[in-house]
């Protein structure tokens, strides 16, 4: 990639809508109800260990998906709250936002999967689909003709009515 996508200014350039930001709190209900996982919103995972410019990224120190899913429950950190997490997820979720490229996303998922993350999902709110990623070129789609998306990594099956119905 000749040019470096921004993440330094996602926050501003990336701003949630309300439908990112219903989609993204319905998902994490739905998981939230899951024994197996911890689910964790805007989690910033540090990626030092790795040169993101391979990525086209421009992030250097960390990232932050709109959810991330950990194995097994855990509770609050100690009085010392952990600011980056040096441990990946299982399982990362990006829900498109309005000014976001899925060219953005995707690039993302690669360093994903390089740091080890099983399952990315990239959750569509505008046509309401989410596709399920297990290897960067390697997905499968579902819509609302669907009745559960499914993530056979993960052994996670959700309604997809529940995620996008209001």
């Amino acid at each position: 990639m000749d040019e470096l996508i921004e993440l330094e200014n996602e926050d501003l350039e990336n701003m949630g809508s309300i439908n990112h930001s219903i989609v993204q709190a319905k998902i994490t209900g739905l998981l939230l109800n899951d024994d197996r996982f911890t689910p964790a919103v805007e989690l910033s995972l540090d990626i030092s260990q790795i040169d993101m410019s391979q990525f086209g990224l421009k992030a250097k120190e960390e990232l932050k998906p709109d959810l991330c899913l950990y194995q097994g429950r855990r509770e609050l950190s100690s009085p010392d709250d952990i600011l980056k997490m040096t441990e990946m997820p299982l399982l990362v979720i990006e829900v498109l936002s309005p000014k976001q490229t899925i060219d953005d996303i995707l690039a993302k998922f690669k360093a994903y999967f390089t740091l080890g993350i099983k399952s990315c999902w990239l959750v569509t709110p505008a046509i309401r689909a989410i596709a399920i990623y297990s290897q960067p070129s390697n997905f499968k789609t579902f819509g609302m003709n669907d009745t559960e998306v499914i993530d056979e990594i993960m052994d996670i099956h959700l309604p997809i009515q529940k995620v996008f119905g209001w």
